[in-house]
């Protein structure tokens, strides 16, 4: 099959499309024949080889956790899939694996794609929406009437914070750029604050779940716009956030805390539930065709792509 693979870490001059084997299912995985996948930041980090301890030296490796396909065969353990059911998925096992013409997909990672979306939006929902969802639920303790404050909220995670947060029946203001005002209305907010002319952390509103989807501020600079238990949580892994993490855990009052997404076909249940019912949906910047993966990484790495970036493989 084709696929996009790297054979040692490095620029995206190390993603190369070649021909691989079809993978071999396990008794609990679907092979799911793909028709989009999208990029997140965690692929190109991990082609540059900053979680080479977790991914190892096993190459080919073949990056890509989100899929939306249509599974072709079910492994004999499989009871809630069957071939020819159209499917989303975040896969579970690092690198992916899902920048490629096939993918083994995890029961428990899998769900049955919404029907008000085509694969190419689906695909863009997985991992970010799952962050945003986990970050604000699990780690925010989200609640209707909250205030909260997503900054990078015009990002792959930020759109699906901010939809989601407006969905459960939070007060929401989205931080972006003035391009990206529009956009960040559109979603639901009831306030957008231009990063470009206004400090939020300067502001006298407080807000009980600030969550930056970005990793630009810190929760030593947020603490001033938190409510007295407030929690600041943060998509970007530092020695800082770990730190004030453990600190703030054993402390009353504000908490910090890191979301590190974990796949699951009840998350993904909760949000196809949610896309049906038009309360979410997917935004998306550009589409490239598997074979321009490496254009899709750059773009990706220059930070500036509103909403999700698509690969298709057609």
């Amino acid at each position: 099959m084709k696929a996009i693979a790297i054979n040692k870490y490095g620029g995206t001059e190390v993603l190369q499309y070649t021909d691989i084997p079809e993978p071999q299912i396990k008794p609990d995985q679907l092979l799911v024949k793909i028709h989009a996948s999208s990029v997140n930041p965690v692929d190109w980090k991990i082609r540059y080889g900053h979680l080479q301890l977790l991914t190892g030296y096993n190459f080919p490796l073949v990056l890509g956790f989100d899929a939306a396909g249509i599974v072709t065969a079910v492994g004999d353990a499989v009871t809630r899939f069957q071939v020819g059911d159209s499917v989303y998925a975040y896969l579970k096992s690092l690198p992916g694996g899902a920048d490629a013409e096939y993918a083994a997909v995890s029961e428990s990672a899998a769900c049955v794609k919404p029907d008000n979306m085509s694969y190419e939006e689906a695909a863009g929902v997985p991992l970010a929406a799952i962050t945003a969802l986990q970050g604000l639920r699990d780690q925010g303790q989200i609640l209707p009437g909250h205030k909260v404050l997503v900054n990078g909220a015009s990002g792959g995670v930020g759109t699906f914070a901010v939809q989601i947060a407006k969905a459960i029946g939070a007060e929401v203001t989205g931080v972006c750029s003035r391009k990206n005002t529009e956009l960040v209305e559109s979603l639901g907010t009831d306030r957008v604050i231009d990063y470009t002319t206004q400090d939020f952390t300067k502001n006298a509103v407080q807000y009980d779940i600030i969550f930056d989807a970005v990793g630009k501020q810190s929760f030593s600079q947020c603490k001033k716009v938190l409510q007295p238990n407030g929690v600041y949580v943060t998509t970007l892994p530092s020695t800082e956030s770990l730190v004030q993490s453990a600190i703030t855990f054993v402390l009353p009052g504000q908490k910090a805390k890191l979301i590190v997404a974990q796949s699951n076909s009840q998350d993904l249940a909760y949000l196809k539930d949610l896309i049906t019912a038009d309360k979410v949906r997917t935004v998306i910047d550009r589409t490239f065709p598997l074979s321009e993966l490496a254009e899709a990484h750059a773009y990706s790495e220059a930070g500036h792509a509103v909403g999700k970036i698509i690969i298709t493989m057609t």
